[in-house]
């Protein structure tokens, strides 16, 4: 998948906080790359600020974040938030884990494009990917 300027999408994989549990996170990452996308996995427990400079400096088109924790509301609202702050509200921020659905719609007003509950296939994140990110 390219993005208008004739260049790979390029996607952070983040697993933020303190959950140590990064298989799915690695799944995402590695299916991503499969498909033609550069993907920079951060690794584990990383703070959002990690996470946004990350973004930043590797010219991301899009931020996945893995949260299995439960923090997702404190998480994802302080990465939203410091993209704001850096003026790089253009980068895509989706998510994945377990987050209850009644959580989603704050999310979205957080500015979370979209997130993938347990089940969603890996077909189903690089669908969305390809449809929602990089797109003018």
């Amino acid at each position: 998948m390219t993005t208008t300027s004739d260049r790979p999408l390029r996607i952070v994989v983040a697993k933020p906080g303190l959950d140590g549990h990064d298989r799915g996170a690695k799944v995402v990452a590695r299916a991503l790359r499969d498909a033609g996308m550069e993907v920079i996995y951060t690794g584990l427990h990383q703070t959002p600020e990690q996470i946004v400079e990350a973004a930043i400096q590797e010219d991301a088109d899009a931020v996945g974040l893995s949260v299995l924790s439960g923090a997702h509301m404190t998480l994802f609202a302080k990465v939203t938030a410091l993209l704001k702050d850096r003026d790089a509200q253009d980068i895509v921020v989706f998510g994945g884990g377990i987050i209850p659905e009644e959580d989603i719609p704050q999310l979205a007003e957080l500015g979370v494009a979209t997130v993938f509950t347990p089940g969603a296939t890996t077909g189903e994140i690089v669908g969305w990917v390809r449809a929602h990110v990089g797109v003018v």
